[in-house]
């Protein structure tokens, strides 16, 4: 009975539902929230285009961090380690501002 009470109906769209690629990704945060700006960019091109902003509170941006980090772990325990070319480089800073709310 208590696993009915957790459930809820999400609504998938399907243009949603199609989804975005993005191959890079921009994190900026202010006390109140943090945003994650999900860009495309093409070899070549000199500027990258935004496909989708995230919007999120810093505790449901930790929530998200710790579920993609046990995702990421269930991945490589079924499909093998992912390889990181850039294993141990610092994260990119493109100096963008903090948002502020």
């Amino acid at each position: 009975m208590e696993n009915e009470e957790n459930q809820m109906n999400i609504e998938l769209s399907e243009d949603i539902a199609l989804g975005v690629y993005s191959n890079l990704a921009i994190i900026t945060h202010s006390p109140a929230e943090v945003v994650c700006d999900f860009v495309q960019v093409m070899p070549g091109m000199p500027k990258g285009k935004v496909r989708s902003r995230v919007l999120m509170t810093p505790q449901n941006a930790k929530r998200f961090l710790q579920a993609l980090a046990d995702n990421i772990n269930n991945y490589e325990k079924t499909f093998g380690l992912i390889d990181d070319p850039q294993a141990g480089m610092p994260p990119m800073n493109f100096g963008t501002p903090s948002t502020m709310a």
